[in-house]
């Protein structure tokens, strides 16, 4: 049991006896007195109160002389934060003075409005079995049951780290890649588990508390697909080839060219490109699925918005660009400027403007980056980087290529939005001014000054949108700490090594480690 204090008053004033706890009870703290003493308004001397709390032993000691009326038995209510709980400390009346009952406390609850929870069993109990200076809980809220966000399993590959096997002599096996998402008709393709919203719980005023926010997803049926009666399944109409394009399933099959040239002018096509010849230089290549070349892509324009396989590789010839929405796999990228969302797997870079968003893998028998600047969100690895000519290199990492661009055009939306806020604003307040001043406007007026008001709001929402997306955009340039860059050979002196924001051009040989960030500064490690 807890120790308590109670006072009495007489002629000769008000004194406080303290009792000590029993077995495992909290002793009575200088704290307890003083706030009991507050709420009640009394007075009492520091230093008595500390002489009675100490010794504990019920021995009565004056704290004043004044004369005072008995206080009967009191509570201090204390509510949560977050209102779901109130708890009561319950203090001793004076000797002789009246006590509470049960219904005292309902009601004082009630008069304050606490409604929800109201714990009557624990309060009986008290009045029953009274035990002061202890803190007991008489009201709890309901808390909110949060539930889950929706959820898709796709039954095909959506990962951009696709990799290609290696061959026992070093070079890169492109027969066996893995990478086309085959299926045939009525397959299953995907499945949508919907959103728990969860339950509101209730605080003890009775007022709802909601549940977190979940994530509502819904399946997007593409060409060749179709959607369950109920909304959950999604399946393929004809075999072919799976294409995941931002959040919609599709299914093409595959349009299989000799050579892209003359023969065939520019290709555009809706599924997956097999080129068993050349993409010649000057012509395009647009398709929605995979592209696989057999023979060597020369200057060409290509755009594919799936998987690129190169089995030759590219000498772009200074005009050449890929822009791929997955995967680059290819024996050698020279004089071209590339661009992945994914991954980008070769034997050999010379030359080039690689960008890659997940990392750039430079194996085989040569395995070097020469030349040229080689850009990766996550890692980038090779055999050899730099030459022994100290031919200007730059290899990059901790910077999703896209994020920049992304952000460059936020800021530029919110300076034209900007721009014509400042714009819009003087001519509104120049007509509320003359509106004040008694002026009537024509309707024509009148409906143009509205115009201006809900441009004005569109804009002031256009700011605040882009605002937060260029600060989520800029918070993802900060986490560098995985970036790093790997080479198994040498990095050459002349090399240029960045790391987020960090840069570092080597001064000297190194063997067979990896640049990283420590957060100030780029750092070498041995393998």
């Amino acid at each position: 049991m807890n120790g308590y204090f109670q006072l009495k008053a007489d002629s000769a004033g008000v004194f406080l006896k303290v009792y000590a706890p029993t077995g495992d009870g909290v002793p009575v703290t200088t704290q307890m007195v003083f706030e009991y003493l507050d709420l009640h308004k009394l007075k009492g001397e520091s230093i008595n109160i500390d002489k009675a709390v100490k010794a504990a032993d019920g021995t009565p000691v004056r704290l004043s002389s004044d004369k005072i009326h008995p206080v009967r038995e009191s509570y201090k209510l204390t509510i949560a934060e977050d209102k779901m709980s109130a708890s009561v400390f319950f203090y001793p009346p004076m000797e002789g003075a009246q006590q509470m009952d049960a219904n005292e406390l309902l009601g004082d609850l009630k008069l304050k409005k606490i409604l929800f929870g109201v714990k009557k069993d624990v309060i009986n109990e008290y009045f029953a079995n009274r035990e002061y200076c202890k803190e007991i809980e008489v009201a709890r809220g309901k808390d909110p049951r949060d539930g889950e966000d929706a959820h898709i399993s796709y039954n095909f590959n959506t990962d951009l780290h696709a990799k290609p096997t290696m061959k026992e002599d070093g070079t890169v096996d492109y027969f066996h890649l893995n990478l086309i998402n085959h299926c045939k008709e009525e397959d299953e393709l995907a499945v949508l588990t919907p959103e728990d919203p969860g339950d509101n719980g209730m605080n003890i005023y009775g007022d709802p508390v909601r549940p977190r926010k979940v994530k509502v997803m819904v399946l997007h049926p593409g060409k060749n697909t179709r959607l369950s009666e109920d909304k959950l399944h999604l399946y393929a109409t004809k075999t072919g080839h799976v294409i995941l394009d931002g959040e919609k399933i599709s299914v093409s099959d595959v349009m299989v060219v000799e050579n892209v040239d003359l023969s065939t002018g520019n290709i555009d096509y809706d599924g997956s490109v097999e080129v068993k010849g050349v993409v010649s230089a000057g012509f395009e290549v647009k398709c929605r699925g995979n592209l696989t070349v057999k023979g060597i892509v020369e200057g060409a324009k290509i755009e594919v918005a799936g998987d690129v396989i190169l089995e030759r590789g590219m000498n772009g010839m200074g005009s050449g660009v890929i822009q791929c929405g997955r995967n680059i796999i290819t024996k050698f990228i020279e004089n071209a400027e590339i661009h992945a969302e994914g991954s980008i797997h070769a034997e050999s870079i010379i030359q080039g403007r690689v960008t890659a968003g997940t990392e750039i893998e430079v194996t085989g028998k040569r395995g070097n980056i020469t030349a040229g600047h080689v850009t990766a969100t996550e890692q980038i690895s090779a055999r050899t980087i730099g030459s022994e000519m100290g031919t200007n290199t730059i290899v990059e990492v901790g910077v999703n290529p896209g994020l920049k661009a992304k952000i460059k055009e936020a800021q530029q939306d919110i300076s034209n939005a900007t721009k014509n806020i400042q714009t819009i604003e003087p001519t509104i307040s120049g007509f509320t001014d003359k509106l004040r001043k008694g002026f009537k406007p024509t309707p024509e007026q009148l409906q143009y000054i509205q115009k201006l008001v809900a441009m004005d709001k569109t804009l002031k929402a256009q700011v605040e949108a882009k605002t937060k997306e260029m600060e989520e955009l800029e918070g993802q340039l900060q986490d560098v700490k995985k970036a790093n860059v790997r080479f198994t050979g040498t990095a050459y002196p002349g090399t240029q090594i960045i790391i987020g924001s960090l840069s570092q051009t080597l001064k000297k040989e190194y063997k067979y480690g990896k640049f990283f960030s420590d957060g100030g500064d780029v750092r070498y490690t041995s393998l």
